[in-house]
């Protein structure tokens, strides 16, 4: 190594040693902010524990169980859709486009078998078709429970 070479390093770790003398505290005042200020909150937590009580719990309502005091007027005038479906079936682009005034389509029911009574696309009963002051209706033969109808929505 050169002479100047080790002057310069001497130099540098002069440097050094004085930045890092500067660093040290000279005392008690000079210490770390961030122990101070974490001391601080340290004592404030401990004094806001020690003064402070639990807040009261409400006793909560167990809706599990059905209440009778239940206004249902809200839900009364809600519209909801009722179709009846006497059946279906699949035909494919070509033979939809030759369909034609007299043209019969084959259903997947039998003659005779009850109809789907769907609200808002959900079966809620079976039903057959009946006549009455020349005006198509149904009859309800078949109503599903209302836990039937929970099930399938889950």
């Amino acid at each position: 190594m050169s002479e100047d070479t080790k002057q310069d390093d001497q130099a540098l770790a002069d440097e050094w040693a004085a930045a890092l003398e500067e660093q040290t505290p000279d005392n008690e005042s000079d210490a770390d902010p961030w122990a101070e200020a974490l001391a601080e909150q340290a004592e404030s937590e401990q004094s806001t524990q020690s003064q402070a009580n639990p807040a009261p719990v409400a006793k909560l309502d167990d809706d599990s169980k059905p209440r009778s005091d239940v206004d249902l007027d809200m839900v009364l005038d809600i519209p909801v859709t009722i179709s009846m479906e006497i059946g279906r079936t699949k035909i494919n682009i070509r033979n939809l486009l030759q369909l034609s005034q007299g043209s019969v389509v084959e259903l997947d029911r039998l003659a005779g078998e009850p109809m789907d009574v769907l609200v808002n696309d959900t079966l809620i009963a079976h039903g057959e078709v009946v006549v009455v002051n020349d005006k198509f209706g149904i009859r309800l033969t078949d109503v599903i429970s209302a836990a039937e109808r929970i099930k399938k929505l889950r």
